[in-house]
C-alpha cells in the first residue's frame, strides 16, 4: 500500500496499520517544526528531545484526519510509560477556537493542543496535504515518515515505536506533557 495519501483507506475502510503504512528512512536531523501550545507558548521539536515522537500535522476539516486522530488518541496512553509523545499539530486557521470543541466531541483527552495556523510546517517537511506524520527518535533524528491516515493503535505500531527506546523518566521540563 506504501504511504501514498491517496490510498487512505482499506476495501472495508478501516485505516491501514501505521506499521506497514510508514516509509522508514535513514535517521536524519528532525525536521525544524515551529508550532504552539494551547496556552501559545512557541515550541519546537527540540523542547522534546530524549522522547520518541509521533509527530502530525492534521486539521479538524480534513476527514481523513479526523478518522486517524482518535487511534493517536488510544495509542497515547500505551506509550506513555515509556515516554513516548504524540504530537498533534494542527493547521486549522481558528487554531485553539477550532481544536478545543472537536476535542471535546471527540473524547479525545490524553492528547495536547498544538498549533501551526500558518501551516508553515507543510512545507518544512514538503508535504502539499494532510494528514503526514513523522516520527522521531530519543536521539532527536526523523526514522519515518507516513504522508495519508492510518492506524496507528495496532500492535505492529507500538512495537516500532517501542522498539526505538525509551525516554528518560518524565522531569516536569519545558517538553514534558501532562496528562
Amino acid at each position: 500500500m506504501g504511504n501514498c495519501a491517496e490510498a487512505q483507506f482499506i476495501e472495508n475502510g478501516s485505516l491501514p496499520d501505521a506499521a506497514a503504512a510508514l516509509t522508514q528512512v535513514m535517521p536524519t536531523a528532525a525536521p525544524p517544526l515551529r508550532f504552539t501550545d494551547a496556552a501559545g507558548q512557541q515550541r519546537t521539536l527540540a523542547d522534546y528531545r530524549g522522547h520518541t515522537l509521533v509527530v502530525n500535522l492534521w486539521a479538524t476539516w480534513c476527514g481523513p484526519c479526523v478518522a486517524e486522530l482518535p487511534t493517536f488518541a488510544a495509542l497515547a496512553p500505551q506509550l506513555k510509560q515509556e515516554g513516548a509523545l504524540i504530537l498533534p499539530i494542527s493547521v486549522d486557521l481558528n487554531g485553539a477556537a477550532a481544536v478545543r470543541p472537536f476535542f471535546a466531541r471527540h473524547g479525545i483527552n490524553d492528547l495536547p493542543i498544538l498549533l501551526n495556523q500558518d501551516g508553515s510546517n507543510l512545507q518544512v517537511l514538503n508535504s502539499s496535504g494532510i494528514p503526514v506524520s513523522v516520527v522521531i527518535n530519543p536521539a532527536g533524528q526523523m526514522v519515518a515518515r507516513l504522508d495519508g491516515a492510518a492506524n496507528w493503535n495496532t500492535p505492529a505500531t507500538i512495537l516500532f515505536l517501542r522498539s526505538l527506546g525509551a525516554a528518560k523518566p518524565s522531569s516536569g521540563q519545558k517538553g514534558d506533557i501532562p496528562a
